[in-house]
Protein backbone atom coordinates (compact mmCIF):
# COMPACT_ATOMS: atom_id res chain seq x y z
CA UNK A 1 0.00 0.00 0.00
CA UNK A 2 2.82 2.45 0.78
CA UNK A 3 4.49 1.79 -2.56
CA UNK A 4 1.14 2.18 -4.33
CA UNK A 5 0.56 5.50 -2.55
CA UNK A 6 4.01 6.72 -3.64
CA UNK A 7 3.28 5.75 -7.27
CA UNK A 8 -0.12 7.49 -7.25
CA UNK A 9 1.40 10.65 -5.69
CA UNK A 10 4.22 10.60 -8.27
CA UNK A 11 1.63 10.23 -11.03
CA UNK A 12 -0.26 13.33 -9.93
CA UNK A 13 2.99 15.18 -9.27
CA UNK A 14 4.23 14.46 -12.82
CA UNK A 15 0.90 15.58 -14.29
CA UNK A 16 0.94 18.79 -12.22
CA UNK A 17 4.55 19.60 -13.21
CA UNK A 18 3.75 19.21 -16.92
CA UNK A 19 0.51 21.19 -16.94
CA UNK A 20 1.94 24.08 -14.92
CA UNK A 21 5.32 24.42 -16.66
CA UNK A 22 6.38 27.07 -19.16
CA UNK A 23 9.76 25.58 -19.98
CA UNK A 24 10.10 22.55 -22.27
CA UNK A 25 12.56 20.74 -20.00
CA UNK A 26 10.17 20.95 -17.03
CA UNK A 27 7.32 19.63 -19.18
CA UNK A 28 9.53 16.75 -20.31
CA UNK A 29 10.49 15.99 -16.67
CA UNK A 30 6.82 15.79 -15.71
CA UNK A 31 6.10 13.38 -18.57
CA UNK A 32 9.01 11.15 -17.51
CA UNK A 33 7.87 11.07 -13.85
CA UNK A 34 4.41 10.09 -15.09
CA UNK A 35 5.74 7.24 -17.24
CA UNK A 36 7.92 5.83 -14.47
CA UNK A 37 5.13 6.05 -11.89
CA UNK A 38 2.57 4.13 -13.97
CA UNK A 39 4.94 1.26 -14.97
CA UNK A 40 4.76 -0.62 -11.60
CA UNK A 41 0.97 -0.21 -11.60
CA UNK A 42 0.75 -1.90 -15.02
CA UNK A 43 3.06 -4.79 -14.17
CA UNK A 44 2.05 -5.39 -10.55
CA UNK A 45 0.37 -8.75 -11.21
CA UNK A 46 3.70 -10.19 -12.53
CA UNK A 47 1.73 -12.00 -15.23
CA UNK A 48 3.79 -12.28 -18.46
CA UNK A 49 1.06 -10.33 -20.26
CA UNK A 50 1.32 -7.48 -17.74
CA UNK A 51 5.12 -7.36 -17.96
CA UNK A 52 4.86 -7.31 -21.76
CA UNK A 53 2.36 -4.44 -21.56
CA UNK A 54 4.66 -2.48 -19.23
CA UNK A 55 7.64 -3.02 -21.56
CA UNK A 56 5.67 -1.87 -24.61
CA UNK A 57 4.41 1.15 -22.72
CA UNK A 58 7.91 2.07 -21.56
CA UNK A 59 9.44 1.81 -25.04
CA UNK A 60 6.73 3.87 -26.74
CA UNK A 61 6.71 6.58 -24.05
CA UNK A 62 10.51 6.77 -24.00
CA UNK A 63 10.57 7.25 -27.78
CA UNK A 64 7.87 9.93 -27.57
CA UNK A 65 9.66 11.76 -24.73
CA UNK A 66 12.90 11.75 -26.73
CA UNK A 67 11.03 13.27 -29.67
CA UNK A 68 9.50 15.95 -27.42
CA UNK A 69 12.97 16.87 -26.18
CA UNK A 70 14.35 16.77 -29.73
CA UNK A 71 11.63 19.08 -31.09
CA UNK A 72 12.08 21.59 -28.26
CA UNK A 73 15.88 21.58 -28.73
CA UNK A 74 15.47 22.14 -32.48
CA UNK A 75 13.16 25.04 -31.74
CA UNK A 76 15.59 26.50 -29.18
CA UNK A 77 18.47 26.07 -31.65
CA UNK A 78 16.67 28.12 -34.33
CA UNK A 79 14.79 30.67 -32.23
CA UNK A 80 16.61 30.80 -28.88
CA UNK A 81 13.25 30.20 -27.09
CA UNK A 82 12.61 27.46 -24.51
CA UNK A 83 9.09 28.71 -23.81
CA UNK A 84 6.35 26.18 -24.62
CA UNK A 85 4.06 28.74 -26.26
CA UNK A 86 6.86 30.01 -28.54
CA UNK A 87 7.14 26.89 -30.71
CA UNK A 88 7.50 28.75 -34.01
CA UNK A 89 9.85 26.55 -36.06
CA UNK A 90 7.88 24.40 -38.53
CA UNK A 91 10.04 21.23 -38.33
CA UNK A 92 9.94 21.18 -34.55
CA UNK A 93 6.16 21.61 -34.53
CA UNK A 94 5.87 18.61 -36.89
CA UNK A 95 8.14 16.50 -34.67
CA UNK A 96 6.14 17.59 -31.61
CA UNK A 97 2.86 16.59 -33.27
CA UNK A 98 4.29 13.11 -33.95
CA UNK A 99 5.62 12.82 -30.39
CA UNK A 100 2.36 13.85 -28.72
CA UNK A 101 0.39 11.56 -31.07
CA UNK A 102 2.58 8.71 -29.87
CA UNK A 103 2.05 9.67 -26.23
CA UNK A 104 -1.72 9.90 -26.66
CA UNK A 105 -2.16 6.91 -28.97
CA UNK A 106 -3.53 8.85 -31.94
CA UNK A 107 -3.62 6.93 -35.23
CA UNK A 108 -1.24 6.02 -36.94
CA UNK A 109 0.72 5.69 -33.65
CA UNK A 110 -2.11 3.90 -31.85
CA UNK A 111 -1.00 0.24 -32.01
CA UNK A 112 0.54 0.12 -28.53
CA UNK A 113 -2.51 1.40 -26.66
CA UNK A 114 -4.99 -1.52 -26.92
CA UNK A 115 -2.19 -4.01 -26.14
CA UNK A 116 -1.07 -2.10 -23.05
CA UNK A 117 -4.63 -1.62 -21.82
CA UNK A 118 -5.37 -5.33 -22.32
CA UNK A 119 -2.34 -6.27 -20.22
CA UNK A 120 -3.13 -4.01 -17.26
CA UNK A 121 -5.82 -4.21 -14.54
CA UNK A 122 -9.06 -2.22 -14.95
CA UNK A 123 -8.11 0.47 -12.41
CA UNK A 124 -4.73 1.04 -14.10
CA UNK A 125 -6.56 1.03 -17.43
CA UNK A 126 -8.70 3.86 -16.11
CA UNK A 127 -5.56 5.86 -15.18
CA UNK A 128 -4.01 5.16 -18.62
CA UNK A 129 -7.16 6.30 -20.44
CA UNK A 130 -7.74 9.50 -18.44
CA UNK A 131 -4.96 10.88 -16.20
CA UNK A 132 -2.10 9.85 -18.50
CA UNK A 133 -3.72 11.61 -21.48
CA UNK A 134 -4.03 14.93 -19.68
CA UNK A 135 -0.38 16.22 -19.80
CA UNK A 136 0.07 15.59 -23.57
CA UNK A 137 -3.30 17.24 -24.28
CA UNK A 138 -2.27 20.33 -22.28
CA UNK A 139 0.98 20.51 -24.27
CA UNK A 140 -1.03 20.41 -27.51
CA UNK A 141 -3.36 23.05 -26.07
CA UNK A 142 -0.43 25.37 -25.27
CA UNK A 143 1.22 24.96 -28.68
CA UNK A 144 -2.05 24.95 -30.68
CA UNK A 145 -1.33 28.25 -32.52
CA UNK A 146 1.77 26.88 -34.23
CA UNK A 147 0.59 23.40 -35.27
CA UNK A 148 -0.30 22.34 -38.81
CA UNK A 149 -4.12 22.33 -39.29
CA UNK A 150 -4.29 19.90 -42.22
CA UNK A 151 -1.96 17.39 -40.52
CA UNK A 152 -4.06 17.42 -37.34
CA UNK A 153 -7.29 17.02 -39.34
CA UNK A 154 -5.84 13.96 -41.15
CA UNK A 155 -4.65 12.43 -37.85
CA UNK A 156 -8.06 13.08 -36.28
CA UNK A 157 -10.07 11.49 -39.10
CA UNK A 158 -7.67 8.52 -39.16
CA UNK A 159 -8.05 8.09 -35.40
CA UNK A 160 -11.84 8.12 -35.47
CA UNK A 161 -11.79 5.66 -38.39
CA UNK A 162 -9.29 3.26 -36.78
CA UNK A 163 -10.94 3.52 -33.37
CA UNK A 164 -14.27 2.62 -34.92
CA UNK A 165 -13.17 -0.12 -37.32
CA UNK A 166 -10.78 -1.96 -35.06
CA UNK A 167 -13.19 -1.93 -32.14
CA UNK A 168 -15.91 -3.70 -34.14
CA UNK A 169 -14.90 -7.33 -33.64
CA UNK A 170 -13.34 -7.12 -30.15
CA UNK A 171 -14.62 -9.29 -27.31
CA UNK A 172 -12.40 -7.93 -24.52
CA UNK A 173 -13.90 -4.95 -22.71
CA UNK A 174 -10.50 -3.30 -22.12
CA UNK A 175 -9.65 -3.40 -25.83
CA UNK A 176 -13.06 -1.96 -26.71
CA UNK A 177 -12.43 0.89 -24.24
CA UNK A 178 -8.99 1.44 -25.80
CA UNK A 179 -10.42 1.82 -29.30
CA UNK A 180 -13.16 4.07 -27.94
CA UNK A 181 -10.41 6.23 -26.41
CA UNK A 182 -8.59 6.46 -29.77
CA UNK A 183 -11.81 7.58 -31.48
CA UNK A 184 -12.53 10.22 -28.82
CA UNK A 185 -8.99 11.57 -29.14
CA UNK A 186 -9.71 12.06 -32.84
CA UNK A 187 -12.66 14.32 -31.95
CA UNK A 188 -10.45 16.31 -29.56
CA UNK A 189 -7.67 16.74 -32.13
CA UNK A 190 -9.83 17.94 -35.02
CA UNK A 191 -11.07 21.01 -33.11
CA UNK A 192 -7.77 21.78 -31.34
CA UNK A 193 -6.60 24.57 -33.65
CA UNK A 194 -9.95 26.28 -34.18
CA UNK A 195 -11.30 26.23 -30.62
CA UNK A 196 -8.71 24.82 -28.17
CA UNK A 197 -10.94 25.19 -25.08
CA UNK A 198 -13.49 22.88 -26.67
CA UNK A 199 -10.76 20.20 -26.79
CA UNK A 200 -10.36 20.51 -23.03
CA UNK A 201 -14.12 20.42 -22.41
CA UNK A 202 -14.35 17.29 -24.58
CA UNK A 203 -11.48 15.73 -22.62
CA UNK A 204 -13.09 16.44 -19.22
CA UNK A 205 -16.43 14.96 -20.27
CA UNK A 206 -14.71 11.97 -21.93
CA UNK A 207 -12.62 11.33 -18.76
CA UNK A 208 -15.77 11.47 -16.62
CA UNK A 209 -17.73 9.02 -18.79
CA UNK A 210 -14.76 6.64 -19.19
CA UNK A 211 -14.18 6.68 -15.42
CA UNK A 212 -17.85 5.78 -14.88
CA UNK A 213 -17.62 2.84 -17.34
CA UNK A 214 -14.30 1.52 -15.99
CA UNK A 215 -15.43 1.71 -12.34
CA UNK A 216 -18.70 -0.06 -13.20
CA UNK A 217 -16.85 -2.83 -15.07
CA UNK A 218 -14.39 -3.09 -12.19
CA UNK A 219 -17.13 -3.44 -9.56
CA UNK A 220 -18.76 -6.19 -11.66
CA UNK A 221 -15.34 -7.78 -12.39
CA UNK A 222 -16.06 -7.84 -16.13
CA UNK A 223 -13.10 -8.41 -18.48
CA UNK A 224 -14.85 -9.86 -21.52
CA UNK A 225 -18.26 -9.75 -23.18
CA UNK A 226 -19.29 -13.28 -22.13
CA UNK A 227 -18.80 -12.32 -18.46
CA UNK A 228 -20.79 -9.15 -19.07
CA UNK A 229 -23.70 -11.29 -20.30
CA UNK A 230 -23.93 -13.08 -16.94
CA UNK A 231 -23.31 -9.95 -14.85
CA UNK A 232 -26.94 -8.77 -15.01
CA UNK A 233 -27.88 -11.26 -12.27
CA UNK A 234 -25.22 -9.85 -9.96
CA UNK A 235 -26.13 -6.16 -10.17
CA UNK A 236 -29.19 -5.44 -12.34
CA UNK A 237 -29.36 -1.73 -11.48
CA UNK A 238 -25.66 -1.24 -12.24
CA UNK A 239 -26.04 -2.99 -15.62
CA UNK A 240 -28.98 -0.74 -16.51
CA UNK A 241 -26.99 2.38 -15.61
CA UNK A 242 -24.02 1.01 -17.60
CA UNK A 243 -26.32 0.89 -20.67
CA UNK A 244 -27.00 4.64 -20.35
CA UNK A 245 -23.36 5.52 -19.69
CA UNK A 246 -22.23 3.58 -22.77
CA UNK A 247 -24.82 5.34 -24.93
CA UNK A 248 -23.59 8.65 -23.51
CA UNK A 249 -20.01 7.69 -24.45
CA UNK A 250 -21.31 6.95 -27.96
CA UNK A 251 -22.72 10.49 -28.10
CA UNK A 252 -26.48 9.95 -28.33
CA UNK A 253 -28.56 13.15 -28.00
CA UNK A 254 -30.34 13.34 -24.63
CA UNK A 255 -27.12 12.35 -22.80
CA UNK A 256 -23.96 14.22 -21.80
CA UNK A 257 -21.76 12.69 -24.52
CA UNK A 258 -23.73 14.45 -27.24
CA UNK A 259 -22.64 17.89 -25.98
CA UNK A 260 -18.96 17.91 -27.13
CA UNK A 261 -19.83 16.31 -30.49
CA UNK A 262 -22.57 18.87 -31.08
CA UNK A 263 -20.31 21.84 -30.23
CA UNK A 264 -17.43 20.44 -32.32
CA UNK A 265 -19.63 19.88 -35.40
CA UNK A 266 -21.05 23.39 -34.99
CA UNK A 267 -17.57 24.94 -34.74
CA UNK A 268 -16.24 22.94 -37.72
CA UNK A 269 -19.19 24.11 -39.83
CA UNK A 270 -18.43 27.72 -38.84
CA UNK A 271 -14.82 27.18 -39.99
CA UNK A 272 -15.97 26.02 -43.46
CA UNK A 273 -14.99 22.44 -42.67
CA UNK A 274 -18.39 20.86 -43.27
CA UNK A 275 -16.90 17.89 -45.24
CA UNK A 276 -14.56 17.03 -42.34
CA UNK A 277 -17.47 17.34 -39.89
CA UNK A 278 -19.58 15.03 -42.06
CA UNK A 279 -16.83 12.41 -42.40
CA UNK A 280 -16.04 12.39 -38.68
CA UNK A 281 -19.76 12.16 -37.77
CA UNK A 282 -20.30 9.21 -40.11
CA UNK A 283 -17.19 7.46 -38.79
CA UNK A 284 -18.42 7.84 -35.21
CA UNK A 285 -21.33 5.56 -36.20
CA UNK A 286 -18.80 2.71 -36.18
CA UNK A 287 -18.10 3.51 -32.54
CA UNK A 288 -21.84 3.63 -31.83
CA UNK A 289 -22.11 0.06 -33.16
CA UNK A 290 -19.69 -1.44 -30.65
CA UNK A 291 -21.05 0.63 -27.74
CA UNK A 292 -24.50 -0.72 -28.64
CA UNK A 293 -23.06 -4.22 -28.66
CA UNK A 294 -21.60 -3.69 -25.17
CA UNK A 295 -24.91 -2.23 -24.00
CA UNK A 296 -26.79 -5.13 -25.61
CA UNK A 297 -24.61 -7.66 -23.79
CA UNK A 298 -24.95 -5.77 -20.51
CA UNK A 299 -28.72 -5.52 -20.32
CA UNK A 300 -30.74 -6.84 -23.24
CA UNK A 301 -29.30 -10.35 -23.61
CA UNK A 302 -30.22 -13.21 -21.33
CA UNK A 303 -27.50 -15.85 -21.73
CA UNK A 304 -28.45 -19.46 -22.45
CA UNK A 305 -28.25 -21.63 -19.35
CA UNK A 306 -25.57 -23.86 -20.84
CA UNK A 307 -22.79 -21.26 -20.57
CA UNK A 308 -19.59 -22.57 -19.07
CA UNK A 309 -19.32 -19.49 -16.84
CA UNK A 310 -20.07 -19.48 -13.15
CA UNK A 311 -23.32 -17.65 -12.50
CA UNK A 312 -22.84 -14.63 -10.30
CA UNK A 313 -25.59 -14.20 -7.76
CA UNK A 314 -27.25 -10.97 -6.77
CA UNK A 315 -25.27 -9.18 -4.07
CA UNK A 316 -26.60 -6.62 -1.64
CA UNK A 317 -23.23 -4.88 -1.54
CA UNK A 318 -23.83 -1.11 -1.87
CA UNK A 319 -22.69 0.57 -5.08
CA UNK A 320 -19.58 2.71 -4.79
CA UNK A 321 -20.73 6.37 -4.36
CA UNK A 322 -18.16 7.59 -6.92
CA UNK A 323 -19.82 5.38 -9.57
CA UNK A 324 -23.20 6.90 -8.67
CA UNK A 325 -21.90 10.47 -8.98
CA UNK A 326 -19.97 9.85 -12.21
CA UNK A 327 -22.80 8.02 -13.96
CA UNK A 328 -25.30 10.72 -12.98
CA UNK A 329 -22.98 13.36 -14.46
CA UNK A 330 -22.34 11.20 -17.54
CA UNK A 331 -26.05 10.96 -18.27
CA UNK A 332 -27.60 14.27 -17.22
CA UNK A 333 -25.31 17.19 -18.10
CA UNK A 334 -26.84 18.06 -21.48
CA UNK A 335 -29.50 20.51 -20.15
CA UNK A 336 -26.81 22.71 -18.60
CA UNK A 337 -24.77 22.82 -21.82
CA UNK A 338 -25.13 26.64 -22.16
CA UNK A 339 -23.40 27.00 -18.80
CA UNK A 340 -20.64 24.55 -19.78
CA UNK A 341 -20.19 26.37 -23.10
CA UNK A 342 -19.69 29.68 -21.26
CA UNK A 343 -17.16 28.05 -18.92
CA UNK A 344 -14.84 27.13 -21.79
Amino acid sequence: PQAKLIFIISLFLGTTITISSNHWVMAWTGLEINTLAILPLISKSHHPRAVEAATKYFLVQATASTLVLFSSMTNAWYTGQWDITQLTHSTSSLILTAAISMKLGLAPFHFWFPEVLQGSPLTTGLLLSTVMKFPPITLLFMTSQSLNPSLLTILAILSVAMGGWMGLNQTQTRKIMAFSSIAHLGWMTIILIYYPKLTLLNFYLYAMMTAAVFLTLNSMKVLKLSTLMTAWAKAPSLSTILLLTLLSLAGLPPLTGFLPKWLIIQELTKQDMAPAAMIISLLSLLGLFFYLRLAYCATITLPPHTTNHMKQWHTNKPINPSIAVLTTLSIMLLPISPMLATLV
